[in-house]
């Protein structure tokens, strides 16, 4: 399969501002996939945030499986980890993060009181890959569209003060990835979730890389999405099948596999296959 690499120039100004922002925020919170946890963590962040406090954040849990997401939160909570699972789109787990922030700015206050500090809002830093829902978290805690949002990577082009009612200041940062990826299965999930953008992958390796995982984990979702047989399935291009399924023909009666290859990137990505994750606890150590 092809090489999966992006890291587009502003990235390394991002990488930049975020350095540089460090050292004014209190706080962390970095905005992960539910669907893969581990692949949307950027592994730059244990460095870069190294001594601040941090939240974890997994969004788009409405498009998990609910069964690994409980297998993820025993896993934060083993860990010492504070974990919150939302879905943005609903609003879903925005309770939980604002008593979160909340709760931190009583104890910053009362610690600055007690040494005679005037207090000042918590400063919180929004991070995370692109794509993976950092501006809608930040309009949903403000109340209105301060950050701009869009359903694809790299929208976010330079850093934003936003000031929230209830004593929080949030920045928000474009996303970023890292410069390489050493391991090809965050690359691939990276790819498959829309963190990379399409236009620079291969989509229909990354649609049959993904499907062949599908059915690896969820056969049954498979096989009732595009009415195969999963022994059909096992020994051919599925991306082919599930083509010749749609009726997705060239002139000819060849198959269009680049547009089988979209839909089902976008059938994935909305959860139309079904509630699916591709990455689990136990895969992590």
């Amino acid at each position: 399969m092809t090489a999966i690499q992006w890291y587009p120039g502003h990235m390394t100004k991002t990488a930049r501002i975020l350095a540089d922002s460090i050292k004014l925020v209190d706080i962390i919170i970095e905005v992960l996939d539910a669907r893969i946890p581990y692949s949307s963590g950027n592994p730059d962040f244990d460095k870069l945030f190294l001594g601040k406090k941090r939240l974890m954040l997994l969004n788009k849990e409405d498009l998990a499986d609910p069964e690994v997401s409980l297998l993820w939160r025993e896993y934060f909570a083993q860990s010492g980890i504070k974990a919150i699972f939302t879905d943005l789109k609903t609003g879903n787990g925005i309770k939980a993060v604002k008593n979160e922030l909340r709760k931190i700015g009583e104890e910053k206050s009362a610690k600055k009181a007690s040494k005679g500090v005037v207090h000042r809002p918590v400063r919180v830093l929004v991070a995370g890959i692109p794509n993976s829902g950092k501006s809608t978290l930040i309009n949903k805690l403000a109340g209105r569209a301060s950050a701009k949002t869009a359903d694809k990577p790299g929208v976010t082009k330079a850093k934003q003060w936003i000031k929230i009612d209830n004593g929080v200041d949030l920045l928000d940062t474009p996303g970023i990835l890292w410069p390489k990826f050493e391991n090809r299965e965050v690359a691939l999930n990276l790819a498959y979730t829309g963190a990379i953008k399409d236009a620079v992958t291969d989509i229909e390796e990354i649609s049959e890389a993904l499907l062949r995982r599908i059915l690896e984990c969820y056969p049954e979702c498979l096989a009732a999405r595009y009415k195969i047989s999963v022994s059909e399935l096992s020994h051919n291009s599925i991306l082919g099948i599930v083509a010749k399924k749609r009726g997705f023909l060239l002139a000819g009666g060849e198959v269009d596999l680049h547009r089988a290859a979209s839909i089902v990137l976008d059938e994935f990505r909305a959860a139309r296959i079904g509630r699916i994750s591709l990455e689990r606890p136990q895969e992590k150590s």
